[in-house]
C-alpha cells in the first residue's frame, strides 16, 4: 500500500506521433492503458490519484467514468510535457510522495510499484527513485516532496531529467525485470514490440 503517497497520471499531450489518436486508450491486458494505470494506482492505496489532461480530454474522462479519479486540465499542455507535469503537481497536497507516471508507459507491471515503495521505505536520503531494466532508466518515478520546487522552476518545455545532476545521490535507481519501464509507447511500431513482449501477469 502507498499511504501518503498521491499519482500523478500524465495524460495531456496529443499523441501526434500515433496519427493524433490517444495513446492512453490503447488496448493493454483487456483494458485501455489509461484505465490499467488508473486501477493500479488505485488498487496500491495512492490518493489522489490525478490524471493529467489536455486535447483528448472527453475521450479520456469518458473512458475512467465510474472510478474515484481527479481529472486535471493542462491548458499549457502545447508549451511543453513539463507544463502539464507542473499543472498536475500545482493541484497536488504539497507533503505528499507522488508516483508519476506517463501514459506511455502503460505496460509496467504490479510489481515494479511495489519495488519502488519498498526501495522508498528503507531508504529515507532518496528523493527521485527510477526503475531501471538491464541498466535503462525508465517510468513511473517516485518522488519527494522536496523535489516539486525546482520542477515548477523548470521551463515549461525542458525535460525533467535536467535536475537529476542537481539531486545527484539522492537520486536511486531500482533495477526491476519488467521491460514495461523502458516500453515508451508513443508510436504504432513501438506499441507493437510492447505487445510482443508482453506477458499477462496472472501467467507470472
Amino acid at each position: 500500500m502507498a499511504p501518503e503517497t498521491a499519482a500523478l497520471i500524465l495524460s495531456g499531450g496529443a499523441s501526434s506521433r500515433l496519427g493524433g489518436e490517444p495513446k492512453a486508450l490503447l488496448a493493454v491486458d483487456g483494458r485501455s492503458g489509461i484505465r490499467r494505470i488508473a486501477e493500479l494506482c488505485l488498487g496500491d492505496g495512492f490518493d489522489p490519484v490525478t490524471v493529467v489532461v489536455g486535447p483528448h480530454r472527453h475521450a479520456i474522462a469518458h473512458e475512467l467514468r465510474g472510478i474515484p479519479v481527479e481529472l486535471l486540465d493542462a491548458e499549457d499542455w502545447a508549451e511543453g510535457r513539463t507544463a502539464s507535469v507542473q499543472a498536475g503537481l500545482a493541484a497536488l497536497p504539497p507533503d505528499r510522495d507522488i508516483l508519476f507516471w506517463p501514459v506511455d508507459h502503460p505496460f509496467v507491471r504490479a510489481r515494479t510499484i511495489d519495488a519502488l515503495l519498498a526501495a522508498r521505505s528503507t531508504d529515507l536520503l532518496g528523493v527521485w527513485f527510477i526503475p531501471t531494466f538491464e541498466g535503462r532508466s525508465g517510468h513511473p518515478v517516485l518522488w519527494r516532496p522536496v523535489v516539486r520546487q525546482d520542477i515548477f522552476d523548470l521551463r515549461p518545455d525542458a525535460p525533467l531529467r535536467a535536475l537529476l545532476p542537481e539531486f545527484g545521490p539522492q537520486v536511486r535507481r531500482v533495477p526491476v525485470d519488467d521491460p514495461g519501464v523502458v516500453a515508451n509507447v508513443d508510436t504504432p511500431e513501438a506499441f507493437l514490440q510492447a505487445v510482443s513482449a508482453w506477458t499477462p501477469e496472472e501467467l507470472l
